[in-house]
């Protein structure tokens, strides 16, 4: 399986400079050399990248071009995360080495594990497209790896001390609000309402587990039967209201007759055949003992951040700051999610 690309010219890097750092700062992974550079294509803000020895294949993560939002594509935060959980919980890839200084790949980054399989985004693998015991596999697995993340202690992962539970999801709404209000680039009714709703009905968590707080299946890898093999993207994970984790995944399994359902049925497949969205919920409550009575809010939620998360990108494409084409057909989707959270929230 082909996973990788050329590097895009404007998300190049000076390649020498960066192997001459990982042969002097990792010359037992690494090797003598030399190595090589390609670059992991299908994501949305994160640059990653692949860097390939004769004795190991290695993967670069960094933040991506341009500025970001204050507390947002964290990489010291990721490498914190996963230089310590993947003793724990195995689908997350181990961390080597984190980089703080831009001069070597123009921004912080840091290197970790190299995992095979499947992301899947807007296409079944072809191993499993015609296998409805492997697409039923993927959902389960979804439902389960995030299952079985909230059911880790976060002291046993050595990260009791991660982030600051207390009052989580209002500060993510007000967070969430500014980074909006950063990125926006024009004037959007429903997020206000939104937002109006979100902080007038603020529920009380039931518990404090680590969150990855952007769990879905294209930050996720399969391998070629649909068992879930690794869980990607933690730059943003914290310790917070589990239900944060479930509404966020919930949200991105629209039925078909949600009016999301066109919005992420467009982008990725669709879960809901596999699984429908009760039944992939109830499978979380039966394995947590997690009460899912309010996940309408998370979901509400979810929608909220989703928003502000495609405006960033939108806004990175419209300054010209990527030439991905992708992008270009972002602009309605805030909107267009904007009026579901209010759907969903009530108002």
């Amino acid at each position: 399986m082909i996973d990788t690309a050329p590097i895009r010219p404007e998300e190049s890097f000076d390649e020498g400079r960066v192997a001459a750092y990982l042969l002097e700062e990792l010359p037992d992974l690494v090797g003598r050399g030399p190595i090589e550079f390609a670059q992991f294509p299908g994501g949305a803000a994160n640059l990653t990248y692949l860097a390939k020895s004769p004795q190991i294949e290695l993967v670069l993560r960094r933040a991506p071009l341009g500025g970001v939002a204050r507390g947002g594509h964290d990489m010291e935060r990721e490498h914190r995360v996963l230089s310590r959980l993947w003793s724990v919980y195995p689908l997350a890839p181990r961390a080597y080495h984190y980089c703080a200084d831009p001069e070597v790949l123009g921004k912080a980054f840091f290197v970790m594990e190299r995992r095979h399989g499947y992301v899947i985004r807007s296409d079944w693998p072809s191993r499993i497209a015609d296998d409805p015991t492997g697409r039923r596999r993927v959902a389960e697995g979804l439902i389960d790896g995030l299952a079985e993340l909230h059911l880790v202690d976060p002291d046993e992962a050595d990260l009791g001390d991660l982030g600051h539970p207390d009052g989580f999801v209002k500060r993510q709404i007000a967070g969430w609000s500014q980074r909006w209000e950063a990125a926006k680039t024009r004037e959007v009714p429903d997020m206000e309402t939104a937002r109006a709703l979100l902080e007038a009905t603020l529920p009380t968590p039931q518990a404090v587990t680590i969150l990855h707080n952007d769990y879905k299946l294209d930050n996720t890898m399969v391998d070629d039967t649909g068992e879930l093999v690794a869980v990607f993207d933690w730059d943003m994970a914290t310790r917070g209201d589990p239900l944060v984790d479930v509404g966020t995944l919930l949200s991105y399994w629209p039925d078909p007759e949600s009016p999301t359902y066109p919005i992420f049925g467009e982008r990725s497949v669709a879960l809901a055949p596999e699984l429908a969205k009760e039944d992939a919920a109830e499978r979380y409550s039966r394995t947590t003992g997690f009460d899912l009575s309010s996940v309408a809010y998370y979901e509400g939620l979810a929608l909220f951040r989703i928003a502000v998360i495609i405006e960033q990108i939108y806004a990175r494409y419209a300054a010209g700051q990527t030439t991905d084409a992708r992008f270009a057909k972002f602009e309605p989707i805030p909107r267009l999610l904007a009026k579901a959270a209010v759907a969903i929230l009530g108002g």
